[in-house]
């Protein structure tokens, strides 16, 4: 794992929020990921492919879900449901994509977003590649993005 990476990651987060939310996400201590752990309600997944493999992973309490795609589509949310999932799975999709176009010198594609819904839901990924997680806090509410990249 570069750390250039880490940076890159955590600014593309910072823009995309500051763009389409007109918020600050302020990033925590990034750390390595140990034990998968109940991360949160829903999380938005991209993968990576190319020169470098591995994924990115947005993952939201159902409250920040809810207030963030509110946002976005300009109407109140009030479940987890399909339209919800979309919304979060763009966002995760408009991250990964931002970064993929920051990370100099390595060609990689991205997956269709996939969303997971569940109270308390685990994410665990290829243990050969150590994953990131850097918790971020908005007006809206707290999420993580936790990534893994590794040159093949």
């Amino acid at each position: 794992m570069e750390a250039l990476w880490i940076n890159t990651f955590c600014t593309t987060t910072i823009d995309v929020f500051r763009t389409m939310f007109s918020i600050e996400a302020k990033p925590g201590t990034p750390r390595l990921k140990g034990e998968p752990y109940p991360t949160a309600d829903i999380t938005g997944i991209i993968g990576f492919s190319g020169e470098a493999q591995g994924s990115i992973a947005l993952s939201f309490p159902s409250d920040t879900a809810l207030k963030m795609v509110s946002t976005l589509v300009g109407a109140p949310m009030t479940g987890l449901d399909m339209e919800v999932a979309d919304g979060i799975g763009e966002l995760a999709n408009i991250v990964a994509g931002n970064a993929k176009k920051e990370i100099n010198g390595i060609g990689l594609s991205i997956s269709l977003p996939q969303v997971v819904i569940g109270k308390n839901h685990v994410l665990s990924v290829q243990s050969t590649i150590p994953i990131v997680v850097i918790p971020f806090s908005t007006p809206l509410g707290d999420f993580v993005v936790e990534f893994c990249l590794k040159k093949k």
